[in-house]
């Protein structure tokens, strides 16, 4: 219909008597200059009524924002910036547990679930009519989580023939609250292509830790394509973050604090859910304060760890398995060495590499040096002084846990800046 009033408003124009004596005025190459200038100029004003009457008297536009190709999101790179908690309290890999049982680090508060293999790994299966469970840390308390914390976890659904996928639930509870009560819960489900999580929180000024006035949500997805997709969450004293495959979706800067324990529920999908990789860690995501400007507060750990020790060891710098691809999640911790060697310019550091005892040392060597030099090329990048700087790979040679455990194992695959 636009289209046909444009035309319609284009022909009505050349077919104007005064315009058509003024276009015989002028030569050949200004006629189809002006042409050009007049149709473009009628076309704007045309679609722009178009779009009135189509659209009720109520032009959508918003604005000019230019062509729809010269459109730059630079701050979409922002929302990668989860950090694992730098304690470890519970993990869970389920590799030593035995098939067809419930796994020994879990506790059933209803339904069904045991321990699975989904192509060669080892996992735990919610069953799809109904599963509640929640990890046993320290004994079964419910007060482990304090006010800082992060939550991770894989997660796989398969509903790529759309027959029907499942109500998640990914609750933070406060340890005299029963289930239903969550002092705050993200909620989702794996139909469709995308996917909506919402979240519903305490807000700080309410005084139980059971009203849940706040929400936040966003989109995702697609998330049930039967493959593993990976999740976390971090809390910070009042900030509720939650990553999907790395990217933050959800972002509520001021919730009520309290969490005790945490409880994942799935029901009334066509198919069961798994679940591999939980990992629960005290530490968080660095909490946001518009006036924490100044640098030395963001370098403290790594600048009292070199002058008492001579040496920053790390194990929140990740790599994609069995590669020396850096996770986006480990830029945080980058950008804090960098910032430190940026202020003590002259000093040089070596920047070391480790593994755990996994494979063979001709595979773990080259590995750890590979990662070593990724991780001297990120400092690079973020204006580090490269002759300032050595990468040396260990492999596993210099463990400094059991690697016969897998929180061991964890320790052990770390990165070391030793000062020279």
């Amino acid at each position: 219909m636009k289209r046909l009033i444009l035309m319609m408003a284009v022909v009505a124009f050349a077919m104007n008597a005064d315009a058509q004596g003024w276009l015989k005025k002028l030569g050949e190459k200004a006629v189809e200059k002006a042409k050009e200038k007049v149709e473009k100029k009628v076309e704007k004003t045309v679609e722009k009524k178009a779009d009135e009457v189509l659209n009720g008297g109520n032009s959508s536009s918003t604005g000019d924002y230019g062509d729809v190709d010269d459109y730059q999101n630079d701050t979409k790179n922002v929302k990668n910036d989860f950090v694992r908690g730098s304690v470890v309290m519970f993990e869970d890999d389920f590799a030593g547990e035995q098939v067809g049982e419930f796994p020994s680090k879990w506790d059933l508060v209803r339904g069904s679930a045991e321990v699975a293999v989904i192509n060669g790994v080892k996992c735990i299966e919610m069953d799809k009519h109904d599963c509640w469970i929640s990890p046993l840390v320290k004994g079964g308390l419910k007060n482990y989580l304090g006010d800082v914390f992060t939550i991770e976890y894989d997660m796989l659904y398969d509903d790529r023939e759309k027959n029907g996928a499942p109500s998640i639930e990914f609750d933070i509870m406060h340890e005299s609250e029963p289930r239903d009560n969550e002092l705050f819960t993200i909620t989702y489900d794996f139909s469709y292509d995308k996917h909506t999580f919402d979240c519903s929180y305490c807000l700080t000024s309410e005084p139980s830790f059971r009203h849940k006035e706040g929400h936040a949500s966003s989109q995702a997805g697609p998330l049930n394509d039967a493959r593993w997709h990976h999740y976390a969450l971090s809390f910070n004293k009042r900030a509720i973050k939650f990553y999907v495959d790395g990217r933050r979706v959800i972002n509520v800067p001021n919730a009520k604090p309290g969490a005790g324990w945490v409880t994942w529920f799935a029901r009334g999908g066509s198919k069961h859910t798994y679940m591999k990789n939980v990992v629960i860690a005290k530490g968080a995501v660095e909490l946001y304060e518009r006036n924490a400007t100044d640098i030395d507060a963001k370098v403290a750990a790594v600048e009292k760890a070199i002058a008492e020790t001579g040496k920053f060891v790390t194990n929140n710098i990740l790599f994609e398995t069995g590669k020396a691809t850096l996770k986006s999640e480990s830029m945080e911790e980058i950008q804090r060495v960098a910032e430190y060697m940026k202020k003590n310019a002259s000093v040089r550091f070596e920047v070391q590499g480790h593994t755990d005892n996994q494979g063979s040392d001709a595979v773990n060597d080259p590995l750890s040096q590979q990662r070593a030099e990724a991780v001297v090329k990120a400092l690079e990048s973020l204006g580090v002084d490269g002759f300032n700087l050595r990468a040396v790979g260990k492999g596993s040679h210099e463990p400094v846990a059991d690697n016969k455990t897998e929180s061991g194992r964890a320790k052990n695959r770390r990165v070391e800046f030793i000062k020279k």
